[in-house]
């Protein structure tokens, strides 16, 4: 056996041992790196005769293509292990049932607020949207509530770091009385100067914001109020269109409807709405449900109207609350928790 033959088995044979990737790169320096034994060869051939030159070179050539055939089928070799170490480690267990993607659904607060915009839209109210941070005019001044009245810690809320025009601090909403405001003071300069204006009638679904956290409350949560004003609407208005909307949104006619005397200073009168189911785990109990009233006149004063021609009612319902009771949920905070235990009951 001549040195070119001895050299490509010990090739070989260092190639079979390298047990890792890195290994075989060491290996191959040896034999094929700039200072290998191969390539010390090709330098050698610069010494010999021309025509030994020829022989010999075709040989370490040959010698060259061996080596790296043996390199290319040790990583192959080395790559195919590998795979088969970590198909083994991931080995799947056909018995078990298949993996599906999940389906979402809608959340069970946005399912109940899509079924009130529904039920009042049946009804002919339109549906208004606006600014979660607003001034402080239209937050409470504009609602017969002016600064330092003691009624405003009723409805104690979040201030940002900006202020209006007349230095007063930007808040996250309370309630969405100000969409109300906002909706009649643009429905008034729509119909200016005309002899009749269309009435009223609009819902303002969303997020508010009050410093507050229980079981039954929530520093965030989502509010409905209603307006509708005419020239001669009533409570008994009030209580008609409350009604059909309490019997739609819980589809039962079993339950009863009471107004409590109550305050807020953009109503005059003012009322809390009570229902009491009579059938299901809550028969027989009386159920706060919203705040209502005849519009108070300096609101509609300030919604740009004539309270002496233009009289109405508004309401105020939590939406979590409906939701909590249409769905049988006794902590509001479950809503928020983003627990998909829970949230999957109401795909």
């Amino acid at each position: 056996m001549n040195d070119l033959a001895q050299l490509l088995q010990s090739a070989q044979a260092e190639f079979a041992q390298a047990s890792t990737p890195a290994d075989l790169e060491n290996a191959k320096a040896r034999f094929l790196g700039k200072s290998g034994q191969v390539t010390e060869l090709m330098k050698g051939l610069a010494a010999l005769p021309v025509e030994e030159k020829k022989t010999r070179g075709a040989e370490i050539n040959q010698l060259k293509q061996g080596i790296e055939a043996a390199l290319n089928a040790r990583r192959q070799a080395l790559l195919d292990a590998e795979l088969e170490k970590q198909l083994k480690a991931e080995a799947l267990d056909v018995s078990l049932p298949g993996r599906q993607r999940g389906t979402g659904g809608l959340h069970p607060i946005t399912r109940a607020m899509e079924r009130i915009e529904a039920i009042f839209g049946s009804m002919g109210f339109d549906v208004a949207d606006g600014p979660e941070i607003e001034t402080d005019w239209f937050s409470f001044s504009s609602l017969n509530n002016p600064e330092n009245h003691p009624a405003r810690s009723m409805q104690d809320t979040f201030y940002v770091d900006m202020k209006d025009e007349g230095g007063r601090w930007f808040n996250l909403r309370p309630h969405t009385s100000p969409m109300q405001i906002r909706y009649a003071q643009a429905h008034a300069k729509r119909y200016a100067g005309q002899e009749t204006m269309p009435e009223i009638r609009v819902i303002a679904p969303g997020r508010t914001y009050r410093v507050d956290s229980d079981a039954t409350h929530s520093p965030m949560f989502h509010q409905v109020e209603g307006l509708w004003v005419g020239e001669n609407i009533s409570f008994k208005d009030l209580k008609s269109v409350y009604l059909n909307f309490i019997t739609a949104f819980f589809e039962t006619d079993a339950l009863q409807l009471r107004f409590r005397p109550s305050y807020f200073p953009f109503t005059e009168p003012s009322a809390e709405i009570d229902i009491m189911f009579e059938t299901g785990p809550l028969k027989g109990r009386w159920l706060e449900v919203s705040g209502a009233g005849q519009v108070h006149p300096q609101v509609i004063r300030n919604m740009g109207l004539d309270p002496e021609r233009y009289i109405g009612f508004a309401f105020g319902s939590g939406i979590d609350r409906l939701a909590m009771l249409r769905y049988g949920v006794n902590d509001l905070r479950l809503f928020f928790e983003g627990d998909l235990r829970f949230l999957s009951q109401f795909k």
